[in-house]
């Protein structure tokens, strides 16, 4: 018995995809001592918004991080269309997060009181 070809679905182009990540403070998670927590700068590739968060906040998770919340700032296109200056150092790190199918910190800033 034969069964018929499913058709393949067009593979939809992986985007790097600028995300800002509120973290809470975890045992293990690397802050300094007295910060209440830090807001991460990431580029996350995925076919769309939804997975490049799914696939940070879980690699965030591993990293003994604890994401609360969670803000896409656009792709590369989108935020330039939206007025914003891209420099090179920035662009070259998104990139990088498309070509190695990855999740980039770009920037770590901890929050005190």
């Amino acid at each position: 018995m034969t069964t018929p070809e499913t058709p393949d679905k067009p593979k939809r182009p992986q985007q790097v995809y600028t995300l800002i990540i509120e973290v809470g403070r975890k045992t293990g998670d690397g802050l300094p001592d007295k910060a209440k927590g830090a807001a991460l700068m990431c580029y996350a590739s995925g076919v769309d918004e939804a997975e490049a968060v799914r696939e940070t906040v879980a690699i965030l998770k591993e990293a003994d991080l604890a994401p609360l919340e969670v803000q896409g700032l656009g792709t590369l296109d989108e935020r330039r269309k939206a007025g914003e200056e891209i420099d090179a150092e920035e662009e070259a790190l998104m990139d990088r997060a498309l070509q190695e199918n990855s999740v980039i910190v770009a920037q770590m800033t901890p929050f005190f009181d």
